[in-house]
């Protein structure tokens, strides 16, 4: 029974050792202990706190963007307010901050300034909601995808093809990022198409028209704007045409696939309606080669022409 008290009162001693003192501060193996245990105590609080504040945000028919919202701020504060409980259960001097916050400034500037810059660019995201859980988005780099989850030093996106990409928070405040589902969820496509020389641009039109009737119903166009067909110009071997389609949420989240299906139904169109789909073309005009006449020299050099 002595061993165990003389093993008690050596590890008693050995934790409350001081190991360091900041200010007026003490830091020992004791007060890091108790300052572990609030942290931990912050989390599981944050946890059930936030489950139930979930919950009844959800009965009150909340949108999912804005409890999501919600969700990662009051996750942040509880934390940020257990650090603070725990340094004020060890003693922590307060008026020892300066010194905290100049060797946290020397930390940031030799190395942790990207961790930094990126956790406050997410709560920018979270405050202004310039950026949303579910929004579908394109950024410089080309990557395009659904925004699945904004955490706090990258949000992750998921592309079309079902990838992850982890882009650092900083790229969606200091680039420039096309949120295609910002205010509306529903935005216009176009599809583009050619026709040959000499079509009658009436019938195009009904045939692009007819084939936009003909995509499934899980690809379908908003019934309440219909759709339109735009001549765009005139191409080195083609007239060109697009069809335009306003599409919802959905189909504006998966552009090549909805793309795919409208061409697929154009060219089941243009095929039924005889319209020559034109492919590169080139015209010849010779007018001398070594100084002979123009018919001399095609006949010349294009004998088949003779015959």
């Amino acid at each position: 029974m002595e061993t165990l008290i003389e093993y008690w009162e050596s590890l008693t001693g050995v934790m409350a050792a001081e190991w360091l003192k900041v200010g007026n501060t003490s830091i020992s193996a004791s007060s890091l202990l108790k300052l572990l245990v609030f942290v931990v105590l912050a989390f599981w609080v944050s946890k059930f706190a936030r489950m139930g504040l979930t919950r009844l945000l959800q009965s009150r028919s909340v949108q999912q963007s804005t409890i999501y919202t919600i969700d990662r701020l009051s996750h942040y504060v509880i934390l940020i307010v257990g650090f603070i409980l725990g340094l004020s259960a060890v003693g922590f001097d307060f008026s020892s901050f300066a010194l905290i916050a100049g060797a946290l400034g020397l930390g940031i500037g030799l190395g942790i300034q990207p961790l930094v810059v990126n956790f406050f660019a997410g709560l920018i995201l979270l405050i202004d909601r310039s950026l949303k859980v579910a929004d579908y988005v394109e950024l410089e780099s080309g990557i395009r995808g659904r925004v699945r989850k904004i955490n706090m030093r990258y949000t992750i996106v998921t592309t079309n093809d079902n990838v992850d990409v982890l882009v650092p928070n900083s790229e969606f405040v200091a680039a420039r990022v096309v949120n295609w589902t910002h205010d509306d969820d529903a935005a216009r496509m176009h599809i583009p198409f050619g026709v040959a020389y000499g079509t009658d641009k009436e019938l195009v039109k009904m045939a692009a028209l007819e084939a936009a009737d003909s995509v499934s119903a899980d690809m379908a166009y908003l019934q309440d704007r219909p759709p339109q067909v735009w001549f765009v110009g005139f191409g080195d071997s083609s007239l060109d045409f697009e069809l335009l389609l306003w599409m919802g949420a959905e189909n504006v989240r998966r552009p090549g696939a909805v793309k795919a299906a409208y061409l697929w139904e154009i060219h089941t169109a243009l095929y039924k309606y005889h319209i020559e789909i034109p492919f590169p073309q080139r015209d010849l005009h010779l007018r001398s080669f070594l100084g002979m006449k123009e018919e001399v020299a095609r006949d010349y050099l294009l004998p088949d022409t003779r015959l």
